[in-house]
C-alpha cells in the first residue's frame, strides 16, 4: 500500500496535481499544487520530490507516473468530462474541482 496519494484540483482551465501523506485513515500535505498547463506541473512535481529524500525511488516513480496519466487525461479529454466520471476513473486519487 502507498504511502503516498495524489491530490487533483480539476478546473476548467487547469489542473492541479499536490502530493500528500497517507497517515493512518486521513492525509497530511506533503507538497503545494503545481497547475498544469499554466507551469509544468511534472517537471515541478519531480524538483520537489527529489528535495525529499526519505521518499523512496519507487514512489516518485509511482507519483510522477500517475501525474503523467493524469495530465494526459485532463489534456485529451478531462476537461469535458463531469468531475464524477474522473474520479470514476482514478479511484484511487483524491479529487476537488468545480463541475
Amino acid at each position: 500500500m502507498s504511502k503516498f496519494t495524489l491530490k487533483i484540483l480539476w478546473l476548467e482551465n487547469n489542473v492541479a496535481i499536490a502530493v500528500d501523506q497517507i497517515i493512518g485513515n486521513g492525509t497530511s500535505p506533503l507538497t503545494s499544487y503545481f497547475f498544469w498547463p499554466r507551469n509544468d506541473a511534472w517537471e515541478q512535481l519531480k524538483a520537489e520530490l527529489e528535495s525529499k529524500p526519505w521518499i523512496s525511488e519507487r514512489d516518485k516513480v509511482d507519483l510522477l507516473n500517475k501525474t503523467t496519466e493524469i495530465i494526459t487525461y485532463w489534456q485529451e479529454q478531462g476537461k469535458k468530462q463531469p468531475l464524477s466520471k474522473v474520479q470514476a476513473q482514478f479511484p484511487e486519487l483524491i479529487f476537488a474541482g468545480s463541475n
